[in-house]
């Protein structure tokens, strides 16, 4: 039997201790979460794309030499930038979001975190960044939408839709037009079955891959997701880290997983809440 959840599922719960509070937005109804067992709060839509494992294992990747400068791409409710403020990892940041009602709650996270970030509503498919941001900007994260247009089933909800269906080209772009020089780095977290897409996208933007991890359910399923950190610079010298693997058996998470997202490694040694959350 394959160890922890099904394949595809949500591990959004798997890292939060969800509190009991909820509260009305005029669009949907908000929960109050939290990630690193605790440590970082954060208010997201209870219906459409939930925050995921997936932002706390890009962070981690990102936070190994800390920026002056960060810029989070499509940065929905700012969870990516959130984690990389615990991680000691973003001095002064930008996030940008292209739907109003997750970047009103991306300044309320960052605001409630005590973090020095400001929130821009863009498309980057339509909008340009401002040009104050060119070649400033030390560290870009990014989780970009997962597939391309027309290649998933859409989910009902609107902003899931647009969350995991959308072009990479923007990202990769906008990633290009504001990185500071060749030691400033963006990185991303795409799904592993398309990482020749993304580095045949990457090189049209100028951006050369110099690390990369993949990131496996068990030690018996292929990658489900790779971290990837380029850079405006020369081929070559491209770093395959070693593999992070999720689960170490059935409800048993690894190690590295469960110090990334400050939960217990064995499921009956976690909240309750929790614990219902990860059968969902």
């Amino acid at each position: 039997m394959r160890p922890g959840p099904a394949r595809g599922q949500c591990l959004s719960r798997t890292c939060f201790v969800v509190l009991s509070t909820s509260v009305n937005a005029p669009t949907d109804e908000l929960t109050h979460d939290a990630l690193f067992g605790g440590a970082v709060e954060f208010w997201q839509p209870a219906r459409g794309y939930r925050v995921n494992v997936d932002s706390i294992l890009l962070a981690a990747f990102a936070a190994q030499r800390p920026p002056e400068t960060t810029l989070d791409l499509g940065a929905g409710v700012g969870a990516v930038t959130l984690a990389l403020g615990h991680l000691g990892a973003m001095e002064r940041g930008v996030l940008v979001e292209r739907e109003p009602d997750l970047a009103r709650l991306a300044e309320r996270n960052v605001r409630h975190g005590g973090l020095d970030a400001r929130v821009l509503v863009l498309d980057l498919a339509q909008d340009a960044l401002p040009a104050e941001l060119q070649a400033e900007i030390d560290l870009v994260v990014c989780n970009p939408p997962f597939f391309e247009p027309g290649h998933v089933r859409p989910p009902l909800h609107g902003s899931e839709r647009r969350a995991r269906s959308g072009q990479l080209d923007p990202f990769l772009a906008a990633a290009a037009y504001t990185l500071a020089g060749k030691r400033a780095r963006a990185c991303f977290a795409y799904p592993a079955r398309a990482l020749e897409r993304f580095l045949e996208c990457s090189r049209r933007h100028g951006l050369v891959a110099k690390r990369l991890r993949f990131v496996h359910a068990d030690r018996q399923q292929p990658a489900r997701l790779c971290l990837v950190e380029v850079r405006r610079a020369k081929p070559g010298g491209l770093i395959v880290e070693s593999p992070l693997y999720e689960w170490d058996g059935l409800h048993v998470r690894s190690p590295e997983l469960a110090a990334l997202t400050g939960t217990a490694t064995k499921m009956d040694a976690i909240t309750p809440a929790l614990e219902r959350a990860d059968r969902s």
